[in-house]
């Protein structure tokens, strides 16, 4: 009875280490896995974080009464929205195209920010830029700021 045992448990036959070097094979991919993941839901985050920056500032931009306080303005909310979605703003980069300013015409965002991997193991070398660009019209009958007369 206890040779049967032995011999379905496969102790018997040579095969107790089989286990640890299935797992030494496994792990290391597991963990790849695992990092990758991550690095794919931090880009993904920072990529909509970047959208929705340069759709703020954009549209900050557009609804300005001036083309000096549109800038400063746009600037303000582009790094006020990354800065909500957790992004750090020493790496973010805003530029920002007024078009000339005038009605009816596009203003331009266009936001650029470096995603940090070095603190995952096994992606450390790894920094990834992602950007987003947003165009927004400006309404044909928008009232500016009123001029000296």
């Amino acid at each position: 009875m206890v040779r049967k045992l032995r011999t379905i448990s496969g102790e018997a036959n040579g095969e107790s280490g089989q286990a640890l070097v299935e797992a030494a094979l496994a792990i290391p991919v597991l963990l790849v896995l695992v990092f990758g993941i991550i690095a794919v839901g931090r880009i993904t985050d920072a990529k909509i974080a970047v959208q929705a920056a340069a759709r703020e500032s954009s549209r900050a931009l557009a609804v300005a009464p001036s083309e000096e306080q549109g800038i400063a303005e746009a600037l303000n909310a582009g790094e006020n929205v990354a800065g909500g979605y957790g992004l750090d703003t020493r790496r973010l980069t805003i530029e920002l195209d007024s078009g000339g300013f005038s009605r009816g015409g596009t203003v331009t965002s266009d936001v650029q920010y470096t995603v940090s991997l070095s603190d995952l193991p096994l992606l450390s070398f790894f920094d990834v830029d992602v950007g987003a660009r947003h165009s927004e019209r400006i309404d044909l009958y928008r009232s500016r700021e009123a001029t000296a007369r």
